[in-house]
């Protein structure tokens, strides 16, 4: 097969969570043993560094790759899932896994005739861990896909776990409460392994640590010792006044102050390993971590007059953020373009947007999207007003010929609209 063919395989022929919802979701670590058996099991021939959480874990963990990147060290990254490229889900030094590598691994998969029917996202774990081995990295940062106890991932053992923060999301796998929810991802928390929890409190706090204390894993909550004090938006960019000094961060976004500290609090517990980690480095990959690991979706201005920004956050806990981060803004009038998926709970997020804004719905290409009508149905009971359109690039359009100069256009709600706003712009 040749790329465009194996990638067609991967999307169709495997159950995949991001198109299928419910029926793509396959938990449990017997596949991915086998499979990690089946390959040699290269995730032992490096070190590792795990992260889960409900929101920033992306965010982190390229922040976390690029700082150790700039340390000098050969850095894999395995995320998801992408917006544009698939090849984004695997990266080595913020470079995209290569088309011919993907074609490989596929082959000797097949070779392989193994036994069982892995999902989308044990086979592409997999395929990072393998490619990971092949490019001799000093170090992988991977990225929980979906909860943490029975994710694919779940296989390796790190030298640091981190989890960013619990809200609820994917209640129908992770559970209905907050407690539960942190229950799965705890399970990334290993014997003797440091971890650094970013947010957590009350019962969640104590379900962490109640976990860590029978793992006999050192545990450090950032929230309790700030390392950034404060931070401000400065042109899309974010201004950080830290512990080692002021810090320019190229992710916007006010909720990137808190991954920032859980970050700096990695890289505190990584010193502590050995890892030399200068304050400078660390300084650097911040300031350009957009540039040096191809990280996108995160309160990205797209464009100037009128202002347009996309960003990657779905569920309750981080349109918290993205609606505090609209009132710091400034605009004649606000102009909402959003998609959902069908399986989400999204009325408490609808309650909270802006009602004196502009909607335009839409629904992304994809099996699971809320279609766009229905959107709208559910939006005006909320008292939003706006229009439905077919497609993410319709909603854009109507956006950009409505908005003034000095409006302000943000488009959200899943990655899937981003995958068709940001591919588009790829391709002109």
């Amino acid at each position: 097969m040749n790329y465009d063919e194996t990638i067609d395989y991967l999307y169709k022929q495997l159950p995949m969570f991001e198109r299928q919802g419910s029926a793509g979701y396959k938990p449990g670590l017997g596949t991915s043993m086998a499979l990690d058996d089946t390959f040699g099991n290269p995730h032992r021939h490096y070190k590792c560094i795990h992260v889960a959480g409900t929101n920033g874990k992306g965010s982190v963990s390229h922040l976390l790759a690029t700082t150790l990147q700039q340390a000098g060290y050969k850095v894999g990254l395995y995320t998801s899932p992408h917006i544009v490229d698939f090849r984004e889900r695997i990266r080595v030094d913020g470079n995209m896994i290569p088309r011919e590598a993907v074609v490989d691994f596929m082959q000797r998969y097949f070779d392989s005739h193994f036994q069982g029917r892995p999902s989308f996202f044990e086979l592409t774990s997999t395929m990072a861990f393998d490619y990971f081995r092949q490019c001799k990295v000093d170090l992988a940062v991977i990225e929980v896909g979906l909860g943490g106890r029975l994710d694919s991932t779940n296989i390796i053992n790190p030298v640091l776990s981190v989890i960013t923060n619990i809200s609820l999301d994917h209640t129908q796998f992770l559970g209905d409460t907050l407690a539960q929810i942190a229950g799965e991802k705890a399970g990334i928390i290993k014997h003797g392994t440091p971890v650094v929890v970013g947010e957590a409190e009350g019962e969640v706090r104590k379900v962490f640590q109640d976990k860590a204390s029978n793992m006999q894993a050192p545990i450090t909550f950032a929230q309790d010792r700030p390392i950034v004090t404060a931070g401000h938006n400065d042109d899309g960019r974010l201004q950080l006044d830290t512990a080692m000094g002021p810090i320019t961060d190229e992710l916007g976004g006010i909720y990137q102050v808190r991954n920032a500290n859980t970050v700096l609090h990695c890289i505190e517990a990584l010193r502590q390993q050995g890892f030399d980690i200068s304050d400078e480095a660390t300084r650097w990959a911040f300031g350009h971590v957009e540039e040096l690991s191809g990280l996108i979706g995160r309160w990205q201005t797209l464009r100037h007059k009128p202002k347009v920004v996309c960003d990657s956050g779905h569920n309750l806990g981080a349109f918290g953020y993205i609606v505090e981060q609209l009132h710091q803004e400034h605009y004649h009038h606000l102009h909402m373009v959003l998609g959902f998926m069908h399986d989400k709970d999204i009325d408490d997020i609808l309650d909270m947007l802006p009602r004196e804004a502009t909607y335009y719905y839409c629904n992304a290409q994809s099996p699971r999207a809320l279609p766009a009508q229905a959107l709208k149905e559910k939006a005006a009971a909320h008292q939003l007003a706006g229009n439905s359109y077919p497609t993410a690039q319709a909603a854009y359009k109507a956006a950009l010929q409505a908005a003034r100069h000095d409006d302000f256009v943000y488009v959200g709600g899943s990655m899937y609209v981003l995958a068709e706003i940001l591919g588009q712009a790829k391709a002109q």
